[in-house]
């Protein structure tokens, strides 16, 4: 993302941008010092996560001693990190290791892939970035692995089945990467979620984007990270050369789903308010929309 674009985020998310600034440009953040939302840009993956992370006060502000943490990126695709159809491994290798660093006692990393999963996981590069920082990585290619369970607030999902890693876990941590989507248009923080669960084909043959919110008043992840670095701008979610993808480096991290799917959208160069999901979810309650509201503190390394 360029710095007009970056600004322009800031400024619609109600911060206040100093010209030649480096490091911290943030508005007032609350009484505790603890942001919102983090955007960080022109750094390296695991660079600007750490940045993001210590604004926050560490991983182990989310993190607790202990837990099994199962972090969810997008493994959906044969690709290799360059198409922009994963989120980025070294960002996956580096959110292991602070979850690891933060206390946690296992890290399972997977997700319910589209393509053969090995060949999704290995060359994603995700599998060995996890593994090598001490992740536990299973696949969700079985039904086996999935249990039923009530969406009591759906509208159009009243039920599904989850992968079991998502409900054994202490603490989930969820990390889409921003991209063209076919049918949503964007997929980010709460489509993401489609890949704990089994039939991803009901939501498509239902209403998609009501599917999308009905389930993330279910499932609420304990962190999402979203992942800038490089961004498939068109014929997504798979992507057909390295002219569909922009390198954008950029980072969002925060605990409102819809809130940083807003954000990511801007970034995208889309407006928010097309993301029919988006206000689905915020009528649902699952977060805001209004930028303006919450404290955002951007970070340009």
């Amino acid at each position: 993302m360029d710095r007009r674009s970056f600004i322009k985020l800031g400024v619609s998310s109600g911060i206040v941008a100093t010209s030649g600034m480096r490091g911290l440009m943030a508005d007032a953040i609350g009484p505790s010092g603890i942001p919102d939302m983090v955007a960080v840009r022109n750094g390296e993956p695991a660079q600007m996560l750490d940045a993001a992370l210590k604004a926050f006060g560490g991983m182990k502000s989310f993190i607790k001693p202990g837990q099994r943490v199962c972090v969810k990126p997008n493994i959906g695709w044969d690709k290799s990190p360059e198409m922009a159809a994963n989120t980025n491994p070294e960002l996956v290798r580096r959110t292991v290791e602070h979850c690891f660093e933060a206390g946690a006692r296992e890290v399972v990393v997977f997700d319910h892939t589209c393509h053969r999963w090995q060949a999704c996981y290995s060359n994603s590069g995700i599998e060995r970035a996890a593994k090598e920082a001490g992740a536990k990585v299973v696949s969700g290619d079985s039904e086996l692995y999935y249990h039923e369970v009530e969406i009591p607030n759906g509208v159009a999902l009243k039920k599904d089945k989850v992968h079991q890693a998502i409900l054994e876990a202490d603490a989930i941590i969820n990390m889409p990467i921003i991209k063209h989507h076919g049918a949503a248009r964007i997929t980010l923080s709460l489509k993401n979620l489609m890949g704990i669960n089994w039939d991803r084909g009901h939501w498509h043959h239902t209403n998609l984007n009501q599917c999308i919110a009905d389930f993330a008043t279910w499932c609420k992840p304990t962190l999402n990270i979203v992942d800038g670095y490089r961004i498939l701008m068109q014929n997504g979610p798979i992507g057909n050369s390295l002219d569909d993808v922009h390198l954008m480096k950029t980072l969002l991290v925060g605990t409102d789903m819809v809130a940083l799917d807003t954000a990511a959208t801007r970034i995208f160069g889309g407006n928010p308010a097309d993301i029919s999901y988006l206000g689905l979810a915020q009528d649902l309650g699952v977060g805001s929309m209004d930028l303006a509201s919450l404290n955002v503190q951007r970070i340009a390394l």
